[in-house]
């Protein structure tokens, strides 16, 4: 992983001039609320502006805790989610007021300075502290070296991953967590594809990381809980197959929305709780004798792989090698 799990100092650095930014402007309020005003559009002299200089120092003590936050911005993302939360209701609320006629629209060009241009860089900053989040509490916090969870870890029938492609061809699918919309989609797919990836002369197993009896409820609407499975909430074995946590694009980029709108509504797929690691990429490989056969790249959570087609391709592939080696071929005619 390239994240890096201590406090970055870009991160330092935002913090540090949001402090700055709201101590400054809540002590011009404080100090010069006739003129601040004036600034924000208001007709001087108002009736209380006592109530602006409080609004002005609320902002400064927001500062203070910004300046607080810069020195471990990952233990202290609470203060950044609170101000971020504050920095998209102060818009909402400015909106409003400009609609009822009781805030004047100048008053855009503080809501611009105080709010809108922090978005990204708060918005970016929890994505980054969440980030770090899950992989210090999963496997890629660890040093993976002597880690080999294709043998170590077991299905619920007690087999490994290795023992298993070591008797036939494996589909092994790894899944995004229950809840997600593409997880369901992806074993409904299986549930409809079984039989005929299983003629192929291929078996499938599946690995999930979340909650168990949620897996265990999709599997046993889409009849695959005969399957063997393999609990990962580490992410040990994803991260063995090269699988690592999405970046924001990847899982929320405006296509991944609009498809999983369509997987979730449309085609009544549905979504649930968050269980397991959020960010998990998903996966799928043909795995035989313990070796790679082939690998479908996702490019995004919402990718929809034809399995079908996928492990008919990968056991081609696989037999023009044993041919060649003269080795007996699987049972799939390429």
């Amino acid at each position: 992983m390239q994240d890096n799990l201590n406090s970055s100092s870009w991160s330092r650095w935002i913090l540090k001039c949001a402090a700055l930014y709201n101590i400054a402007w809540g002590s011009l309020v404080l100090l010069l609320p006739e003129e601040t005003l004036r600034f924000a559009g208001f007709q001087t002299p108002v009736d209380y502006p006592a109530l602006w200089q409080c609004i002005g120092m609320i902002v400064g003590v927001y500062g203070v805790g910004y300046w607080i936050a810069s020195g471990d911005p990952q233990r202290h993302w609470p203060i950044v989610f609170v101000g971020l939360l504050g920095k998209i209701l102060g818009p909402v609320g400015f909106a409003t007021g400009v609609l009822t006629g009781d805030l004047p629209g100048q008053m855009g060009w503080t809501i611009l300075l105080n709010d809108l241009i922090w978005w990204l860089p708060f918005g970016a900053l929890l994505w980054s502290t969440l980030r770090s989040h899950l992989i210090t509490t999963s496997g890629y916090a660890f040093d993976t070296f002597d880690d080999d969870p294709v043998r170590e870890l077991r299905t619920q029938f007690g087999d490994s991953l290795f023992e298993l492609s070591d008797k036939s061809p494996q589909l092994v699918v790894f899944l995004r967590h229950a809840g997600c919309t593409f997880c369901r989609e992806a074993l409904a797919d299986l549930g409809q594809q079984r039989s005929e990836i299983e003629s192929k002369g291929a078996q499938i197993i599946l690995v999930h990381l979340g909650d168990k009896n949620a897996v265990a409820d999709l599997l046993t609407r889409n009849n695959l809980i005969d399957l063997p499975r393999i609990y990962d909430p580490d992410c040990r074995l994803y991260q063995q197959f090269g699988l690592e946590l999405g970046n924001f694009s990847e899982l929320f980029g405006w296509r991944v929305v609009l498809r999983g709108l369509k997987a979730a509504i449309v085609d009544r797929h549905g979504i649930g709780a968050v269980s397991g690691n959020a960010l998990q990429m998903p996966g799928a490989f043909v795995v035989h004798k313990g070796k790679f056969l082939k690998g479908f790249q996702y490019t995004s959570a919402s990718d929809r792989p034809d399995y079908v087609r996928f492990v008919y391709e990968s056991l081609c592939d696989s037999d023009q090698i044993t041919k060649k080696a003269d080795v007996s071929p699987t049972v799939v005619e390429c």
